[in-house]
């Protein structure tokens, strides 16, 4: 073999990793920011449904193949884009929302909540409602409501966050992928 060959077939193996690594960067660039993504919990006010550094995997794919239901569990973005929140959407746009004795109603309907049986069962141990009544309001066009499932301890649409707007909304989570020993699906 010439040198010139060799200096030709390290060029072209050389060129054949930078064209294998520039696609697993692009792949990664359009997965993460299009597809799905990974996120941490911080926090407990998901508790019992999801548990502070628990990690999840959120679907991005929501806003180009549907659109977002109430009961959904999912990320936002907070007011400086690099803080996220986690929580269960409650009240769309249009939406009136209520909670009376503890019993949440959308549009007039009981809503149930199965997620929430252990919380309002210390809740009522306590002699205290899980959830304090409000409303009715409505939600604003444009605009979505959310709570956490633990609602003693979560700040949420009730009581700081405010409302959100379908851009501050990252996607949905249903999937909590670490601590492996917990990997499961969240039933919603």
């Amino acid at each position: 073999m010439t040198t010139n060959t060799k200096t030709q077939k390290k060029k072209s193996e050389l060129w054949g990793w930078i064209k294998a690594i520039l696609i697993a960067f692009i792949a990664v660039f359009i997965i993460r920011n299009f597809l799905f993504a990974p996120y941490i919990v911080k926090g407990t006010s998901m508790e019992p449904t999801l548990h502070d550094t628990e990690r999840v995997f959120v679907n991005k794919t929501v806003d180009y193949f549907g659109d977002y239901k109430r009961g959904q569990i999912i990320v936002l973005d907070g007011e400086d884009r690099s803080t996220h929140y986690v929580k269960r959407l409650i009240g769309l746009p249009g939406d009136k929302i209520e909670m009376k004795n503890d019993q949440l109603y959308v549009n007039g309907q009981k809503v149930a909540e199965p997620y929430l049986a252990s919380n309002k069962k210390k809740a009522a141990a306590d002699g205290t409602l899980l959830t304090p009544d409000f409303g009715p309001l409505t939600v604003p066009k444009g605009k979505y409501f959310v709570m956490g499932d633990n609602r003693q301890n979560s700040m949420d649409s009730r009581n700081g966050l405010g409302l959100f707007t379908k851009s501050d909304i990252q996607g949905t989570t249903s999937f909590v992928f670490y601590p492996f020993q917990d990997i499961r699906l969240i039933n919603h």
